[in-house]
């Protein structure tokens, strides 16, 4: 009887670190593909429910190192929330106002994604990391990583990382604080697209005036 324990103790043991040298693997791996990338074209559809609401947009993202990212909204309407790696930017095409404020003090959830292509660190960036077989991903064979954000733990409880097995990140959910669910989904990926710098250049349309400011949702 003893001896059945031991050896169920220790085959669970050993199926414990397994499961977390798996995990270790896939963000290491995760980590090696983003490194790579200069660059990073991809259309994208983003949901949200929360606040008695939702809304559902679609867009193309554009990604290049140093922190630039061009989010363009097409649908339902434009907006376009911009940053060359030191200062965003967010312009609703028709309003009298852009917002704009330093990318160190930026306070969205698209942000986090700035910092995606050479600097790909998700143990660090994330407490808690999981793998989640509990659910069924977007695409069969998928894999799901969980785990809560370090820097922006005070607004968001739950991040879902879709991972397809090319190790590219496909579909990001993420629950806030307040019960809210925003998800992220990306197709049509474009790696070390040629995406010229100026693409992350706002240039401030005539008669519209800049609005200092952190928030730049929804």
């Amino acid at each position: 009887m003893r001896l059945r324990l031991l050896l169920t103790t220790l085959f669970l043991c050993s199926t414990l670190y397994a499961a977390n040298d798996t995990l270790h693997q896939i963000c290491e791996e995760i980590d090696r593909h983003y490194d790579r990338l200069g660059s990073m074209k991809a259309n994208f559809d983003e949901s949200y429910q929360g606040a008695g609401f939702s809304r559902h947009e679609s867009g193309v993202l554009l990604l290049k190192r140093s922190g630039k990212m061009r989010w363009e909204y097409n649908r339902p309407r434009p907006k376009l929330f911009i940053t060359n790696g030191k200062t965003a930017y967010f312009y609703v095409p028709g309003e009298r106002e852009a917002r704009k404020t330093n990318v160190n003090n930026l306070d969205d959830l698209r942000s986090p994604l700035r910092y995606l292509l050479g600097k790909a660190k998700l143990e660090k960036e994330f407490k808690g990391l999981s793998l989640d077989s509990s659910q069924a991903p977007m695409n069969a064979g998928d894999r799901i990583l969980r785990g809560v954000p370090v820097k922006m733990g005070d607004q968001i409880s739950d991040v879902e990382l879709e991972v397809n097995d090319r190790y590219q990140i496909v579909r990001i959910a993420i629950t806030g604080q307040d019960g809210s669910r925003t998800e992220f989904r990306f197709g049509n990926l474009e790696e070390n697209a040629k995406i010229d710098d100026r693409s992350f250049d706002f240039t401030l349309p005539a008669g519209v005036e800049v609005v200092e400011g952190t928030s730049f949702g929804p």
